[in-house]
């Protein structure tokens, strides 16, 4: 692929991201969720792709809450090929094109390539998050710009988690983090909202925020995860 080429039209694309961007494999899916085949992450966020062929992958977002029920944040990394350095919720990636995150029973392989990138992204060991632990909440189908060439196009499932963990994070995926509690985030959403500071939220994250994340959080400290959650409905929010 030629990583020192200066032609190559990704040539400055940094290094892990490029490797990360044409070795990994997402899940395409459906409308319905219903698996279509699967494709390279760089070329599932190409726009032209999203736009001519309708390339639609499966994804997730996890919200992790520590005891005191406060949600950890991440800043992407500025290397990010998409949403560099915009603040979102704890982790958010695909399952893989293999065996055991293509698993849908009770979103099993959802959740064993959540527990993955916790550990790839934040440092955070399997054993502090276990995949039983993880409430699968719903899923959400949304399309998201992120500059001219790249975007998201993605079946989004939300899961929750409330765990005390380590947190090492990979410099070449976050550049910081933070736990919120619920005014605290709400302080974070108007200095988004202002510009402030130049504070970006990722699309993503925001939409979970306006349709779901302060109803939800009060079943987090209530324990009753289970009475919120709709894996059923696919929620489009696009």
């Amino acid at each position: 692929m030629g990583e020192g080429n200066a032609s190559h039209p990704d040539a400055d694309m940094d290094i892990v991201q490029r490797r990360l961007m044409f070795d990994d494999e997402c899940i395409l899916v459906d409308q319905n969720d219903r698996v279509v085949g699967h494709d390279s992450k760089y070329n599932c966020h190409l726009m032209e792709n999203i736009e001519a062929k309708n390339l639609l992958h499966r994804a997730f977002s996890v919200f992790l809450f520590n005891s005191k029920y406060e949600l950890l944040l991440q800043q992407r990394s500025a290397t990010k090929v998409t949403f560099p350095l915009v603040w979102t919720n704890t982790c958010c990636s695909h399952p893989l094109y293999r065996e055991s995150e293509l698993i849908e029973e009770n979103a099993l392989g959802v959740r064993n390539a959540a527990q993955r990138k916790l550990l790839d992204e934040l440092g955070i060991p399997a054993k502090d998050v276990p995949v039983d632990q993880f409430v699968p909440l719903g899923r959400m189908l949304y399309k998201a710009p992120s500059d001219g060439k790249w975007g998201e196009h993605e079946l989004d499932y939300l899961l929750f988690i409330v765990r005390d963990v380590n947190v090492t994070p990979n410099p070449d995926e976050v550049a910081d983090i933070k736990y919120v509690n619920r005014d605290q985030l709400k302080e974070l959403l108007l200095k988004a909202d202002a510009g402030d500071e130049g504070l970006k939220l990722s699309p993503w994250f925001r939409l979970v925020v306006d349709n779901f994340l302060f109803k939800w959080w009060d079943h987090v400290e209530k324990g009753t995860l289970e009475k919120v959650a709709d894996m059923k409905t696919i929620h489009r929010l696009t």
